[in-house]
């Protein structure tokens, strides 16, 4: 596995975007709307790896409550896998609580699925399966 991307949780979407892009010369790769997680999302191309800022739709969502008063906040780091069914029966085998028992779509055509932090030390953790693998 290797990380495919770092997601953080923004209140401005093109404030962040501007500090991203501007400032720290990263360019966007995709921005796209996600309805059923309630996100729009904007990756961001940083060497091999992607940031991805995700804005919340609604500001009574959990991923809004998560990041409270800041103004951005980190939310998950997401680890690329080539056969996400086989990772996801592996570490359910070895006892990983998961989040998503099977895949579902995520940004950017990517199969997803989350492991719950209580089995990873705190730290949300996806794996994420590109759609051309």
């Amino acid at each position: 596995m290797k990380i495919d991307h770092i997601a953080i949780v923004v209140k401005d979407l093109d404030a962040t975007l501007k500090l991203y892009t501007e400032t720290l010369g990263f360019y966007p790769v995709y921005r796209e709307t996600i309805e059923d997680q309630g996100v729009e999302a904007v990756g961001l191309q940083a060497g091999e790896s992607i940031i991805e800022l995700l804005r919340p739709l609604d500001e009574t969502s959990g991923i809004a409550k998560y990041r409270g008063d800041a103004e951005t906040k980190l939310h998950h780091t997401a680890y690329r896998v080539d056969n996400i069914e086989a990772k996801l029966a592996e570490l359910k085998a070895k006892g990983v609580r998961l989040i998503d028992e099977h895949p579902r779509n995520g940004a950017h055509g990517n199969r997803i699925a989350f492991l719950h932090p209580k089995s990873t030390e705190g730290v949300l953790i996806e794996l994420c399966q590109p759609r051309s693998t």
